[in-house]
Order: structure tokens, then sequence, then C-alpha cells
């Protein structure tokens, strides 16, 4: 195992993965060492999201929505993938990492190389028409939400100084003069890829998850309180079919109960770790 020290739960967990080909899940916890806050970390203020039935419900949320996400994308889009994200691009690399379904929008798996990644809850980079489907970039929708609120940015300050959420999201107060761009092919109602609470994942996109789990040996999680139903189900669908199941998360879980080995810690280091510790992956040979 080489020559770094090894905690006893690390170790328990190297005992548990060693030879198995890992489906891998991750929440919001891998992508604060990058600078994107956590929503439920154990020093995470209290947030209030806004949910998708306000959202669709009344214009006011979502002029209050678009001021604050036309802030807050530019922030998501400078941040770089962190240790964690590189190890796990190096563990699929290596034959370990069968796949990742991510919870965040953020994209620093991809950036870090990981090629299998299913993005749960959508990506911020998207935006989505909620009557006719079309979708387009989020940087064109950012040159028509400057066009139409010419100032707007920096009328409200530097990114640096403003809360970022990780949707994409920031803190601003003033936003009852901001002008919301609707879709441009049918006037429809434009809402960012992203899965908002109180929204359903869609179900193709939970079906590929599911198949990516029941093809894997094990289930690492990685940096997910696994709050919400949307993740906590992957970890129930590989202890129900046995396969070990390890929870790297600093703070309780809701999948602490199901787990094989719960290692308390950041993700960044762990993962780091399990990249220099566990050999790449061999299969077994067939006894056909």
């Amino acid at each position: 195992m080489g020559t770094r020290e090894v905690t006893p739960t690390l170790g328990a967990a190297l005992e548990v993965l060693d030879g198995k080909r890992l489906a891998v899940l991750t929440g919001a916890g891998i992508s604060t060492d990058s600078g994107i806050p956590d929503y439920r970390g154990p020093d995470s203020p209290p947030r209030n999201p806004m949910t998708f039935q306000q959202f669709v419900g009344d214009p006011a949320f979502r002029r209050h929505y678009w001021a604050r996400n036309h802030v807050g994308w530019r922030h998501v889009g400078r941040t770089l993938p962190n240790a964690g994200h590189r190890a796990l691009a190096r563990l699929e690399a290596d034959g370990v990492v069968h796949g990742v379904i991510t919870q965040n929008v953020d994209l620093l798996h991809q950036a870090a190389g990981s090629r299998r990644v299913i993005d749960l809850h959508g990506r911020y980079d998207r935006v989505v028409c909620l009557d006719c489907g079309a979708v387009i970039g989020r940087a064109e929708l950012a040159e028509r939400l400057e066009a139409l609120n010419p100032g707007f940015v920096e009328s409200v300050g530097a990114v640096a100084d403003i809360e970022i959420a990780p949707d994409a999201d920031a803190v601003i107060e003033q936003t009852a003069h901001f002008v919301v761009a609707d879709c441009e092919r049918c006037g429809g109602v434009l809402k960012p890829d992203i899965v908002f609470f109180g929204e359903s994942v869609p179900r193709e996109r939970v079906a590929r998850a599911v198949a990516l789990v029941e093809e894997a040996e094990a289930l690492l999680v990685a940096g997910s309180s696994l709050t919400v139903y949307s993740g906590l189900r992957f970890v129930r669908q590989a202890a129900a079919a046995d396969r070990p199941v390890v929870i790297v998360n600093r703070g309780t879980t809701r999948g602490d109960p199901l787990a094989t080995v719960k290692v308390e810690a950041g993700t960044s280091e762990t993962l780091n770790a399990l990249t220099e510790l566990l050999p790449p992956y061999r299969p077994l040979p067939s006894n056909r």
C-alpha cells in the first residue's frame, strides 16, 4: 500500500474496495475545495433554495432567480477541478471507477477528465424552454440578459463579493428591476437545465444511473449528505443487492446505517489516497 499513513477507517475502506469495479456517487462536498459552497455541510450557512413550484408559478420568483443567476453562473464557470475530481478521473482511467453519478451541476468531473458521468441534477451551462423544449447554452442567454439589463452585474458588485450557491445562484436583494428573457422560438418560460427542489429527476437519467450501480461491484459515495432521495436511492439499491457501500463525507449522512464503511474525512485527501493505494482494476478471468 505504499508509504502513505493509512487511518483505520481508510484501511477498512481499502479492504472493501480493493479489486472491485466502483460506481461513484458525488455531492456538493466534493466541489467545496474548488470554491463552490455546500448546501448542507457542517459549516454551511442556512439557505432557502427556490422550489420548482415557485419558479414556474410566480413571475416575481423567476425574475429574482434569473437576476441572481445572471451574476452567480460566471463564478461556477471559472472554477477548476480539485484533487478529488482528478482522483476519480485517474481511477476511471485505471478501470477502478466504472462511472460517476453526480448530484452537482458544475461539470467539474468532466473538466477533470472523467468520461462516464451522469449529471443527475442537470448542468449549469444549459437552459431549456419549459414550453417547446428548446435547449440553448447558458452563455448565449447571458448575452441576451446583458443586453436587456446593461450594467446590472456591475451595479451589484464583484462576483467575488457575493455569496455563491452550488446551483450558480448568488444572493442579491435588489432584483425588482431585472428584465427576464423568454424563449426566442416560442416566447415560453426559460429555466436552467437543473433539477430544482420539488422537481423530479428525468426517468431516463435515473434509469442510466440505476444501470451503472447494477453493473458495478461496489458503491463509493463522496461528499454527499444523501439528504434527498435522488441520491439515497442508489445507496439503498447497492445495499439491497449486497454490494459494499463506502461513504466519504464530513458529517452524518442518511446513508450511514447502510454503509459498509464510513470515512469521516474530506473528499480531496481521501480520494487522492485511494488513487495511490488501489491497484488498477483487473477483472477475474471468466470460467466459460
